[in-house]
C-alpha cells in the first residue's frame, strides 16, 4: 500500500528502447493499482520491444509516439508540453545510455526528450544497460550533468544482463522503482540531512541448530517506518531480525538474528545517528547454552534454563549523545499509557510509541496499527491523539511526533 499521499498522483512514464522495457507492463500496473494516473511515451525503439497497445490497456489511456509528436491530428495539443504540465513527476525507465545523453544535453527532437527539457516537476531516472556501457565516462558524466540540475538517477541493480554479461545494468524491480518515486514526490522532506537508525522485526534466540525462542513479530511496522524515513529524505539504516519484509529502495539494510547481534549492529551504527527508533520486538531472554547438535526427544520433559538478553534501548540510551533522539515502542496488553510511562524514563528514552497489541488490528501480524506517542517529562510535549491506519500511515504520525521534538527550540539548562 503507498503513503497516502501518493494515491493519486500523476505519472508520466518514459519508456526507451533497452530490453527492460518489456517489463514495463508490470510497472505501469503498480502505478495505477497504487492509485496513479499514468500517461506514457515511448521512444520508437521501445515500440519494437513492448506494444503500445498493451500499456495502454493497462493505463487506460493512449500511448504517445514520435509521430504523435509532429502529427497533423496531435500536434495541435503540444503534447510534450501538455504533458508535462499534466504530471506530478516524469520517470524514465528503462533510460538508455543515449536517452540519458540526450536529457543531458538539452535533445527535444523526439517526443521524449522535449518532454523532459520541458518538464519542472521532478524527474527520476532509471538507466538500465551493458554495465560497460554504465560505466563508461560519458555516461556517468550525463548522469552527473542531470543529478546537478536536480534530476534523480538511480543506479542500476547488478546481476546477470540481456547481452549476456553480468555486472550492475538491471532495471530495479516495480517496487524499487515505485519506492525512489514516492521518495522524490514526499511532499515532507523535514529528514533531509538527518541520520536515522531503526530497529525491527522479532529475534530468534537458538536452542539448537533447528530450534529457537521468539515472537509473533513481522517487522512490518520497522520495516514502514525505514520506508517513511526514506521518503522525507533521511539516510536510513535497517537492522532487521528475520522477516520477510521487503526492504525499501535507498535503505541501508543489515540483517541480524539475536538480541546480542542486534545489539552490536545498533551500537556499531548509533554514531552519528540523528534518530534511534528502537522498533523491533526483541527476545528478553535467550538460553543459558545452546547446543550445538539437535537436542533429540525422549522420554520425559525437558527444563531450558534461560537468561536475560541485554536491554537494548537501555544500553543506547546510556551511549548516546543529549543531541540524538531515542525512541522506543512499548508492546502492550494492559495498562498502556502506565506500562508505557514507566518504560520512558527506565529505558532513558525520548519518546515512546504505545502500542495496545491486544486490540483487533494492532500489534504483530496486522497490516493496520493504532498508537499513541508518549513523550519525556523534560520536552514539556503532550500526548500524541491516538494515530490509527495502515502501518505506513502510523508511520508517517510516528515522524509527525518526532519531528516536534526534533526541531523544537530546546530551552536552555537551568542555572544553579
Amino acid at each position: 500500500m503507498p503513503p497516502k499521499w501518493a494515491r493519486s498522483k500523476k505519472i508520466l512514464l518514459g519508456i526507451s528502447g533497452g530490453i527492460a522495457a518489456y517489463k514495463t507492463p508490470e510497472l505501469v500496473r503498480a502505478f495505477v493499482k497504487s492509485g496513479c494516473e499514468v500517461e506514457i511515451i515511448l521512444t520508437e525503439s521501445a515500440c519494437c520491444l513492448v506494444s503500445p497497445l498493451a500499456l495502454s490497456t493497462l493505463s487506460k489511456r493512449r500511448a504517445w509516439r514520435d509521430r504523435d509528436f509532429v502529427s497533423d491530428e496531435n500536434g495541435w495539443k503540444i503534447p510534450h508540453i501538455s504533458l508535462s504540465d499534466w504530471a506530478d513527476a516524469l520517470v524514465v525507465a528503462p533510460c538508455t545510455a543515449n536517452v540519458l545523453r540526450m536529457a543531458a544535453s538539452g535533445d527535444s527532437r523526439t517526443l521524449l526528450g522535449a518532454a523532459i527539457l520541458a518538464c519542472q516537476k521532478p524527474m527520476v531516472f532509471f538507466p538500465a544497460m551493458n554495465d560497460r556501457m554504465w560505466a563508461n565516462r560519458s555516461t556517468k558524466e550525463n548522469a552527473r550533468i542531470l543529478e546537478e540540475r536536480g534530476a534523480i538517477v538511480v543506479d542500476p541493480d547488478s546481476g546477470d544482463l540481456a547481452c549476456g554479461y553480468e555486472g550492475k545494468g538491471r532495471l530495479p524491480s516495480a517496487e524499487a522503482i515505485l519506492d525512489e518515486t514516492w521518495a522524490a514526490l514526499c511532499p515532507a522532506r523535514d529528514l533531509s540531512g538527518k541520520k536515522v537508525l531503526i530497529t525491527a522485526g522479532p529475534t530468534h534466540e537458538y536452542i539448537d541448530p533447528v530450534r529457537f525462542i521468539s515472537n509473533p513479530s513481522t517487522g512490518r511496522m520497522g520495516y514502514a517506518l525505514a520506508m517513511e524515513g526514506r521518503y522525507r529524505g533521511a539516510a536510513v539504516t535497517l537492522v532487521s531480525g528475520p522477516s520477510s519484509e521487503r526492504a525499501p529502495s535507498g535503505v541501508k539494510l543489515i540483517k541480524t538474528t539475536s538480541a546480542l547481534e542486534m545489539l552490536e549492529a545498533c551500537l556499531k551504527e548509533l554514531p552519528g545517528s540523528d534518530i534511534i527508533i528502537k522498533a523491533a520486538a526483541v527476545g528478553d531472554y535467550r538460553p543459558l547454552e545452546y547446543s550445538s547438535r539437535k537436542i533429540k526427544r525422549g522420554l520425559g520433559g525437558m527444563t531450558l534454563e534461560l537468561t536475560q538478553n541485554p536491554d537494548i534501548a537501555l544500553e543506547l540510551s546510556r551511549k548516546k549523545t543529549p543531541d540524538q533522539i531515542l525512541a522506543g515502542f512499548a508492546a502492550e496488553t494492559e495498562d498502556v499509557e502506565a506500562n508505557a510511562i514507566k518504560k520512558i524514563s527506565a529505558k532513558g528514552l525520548d519518546l515512546i510509541v504505545a502500542n495496545d497489541v491486544s486490540l483487533s488490528g494492532a500489534g504483530f501480524a496486522s497490516l493496520t496499527n493504532s498508537v499513541r506517542v508518549y513523550f519525556a517529562k523534560k520536552h514539556g510535549i503532550a500526548p500524541s491523539p491516538v494515530i490509527s491506519g495502515t502501518k505506513l500511515d502510523v508511520a508517517a504520525g510516528i515522524f509527525d511526533q518526532i519531528a516536534l521534538l526534533a526541531y523544537a527550540v530546546r530551552p536552555a539548562p537551568a542555572m544553579g
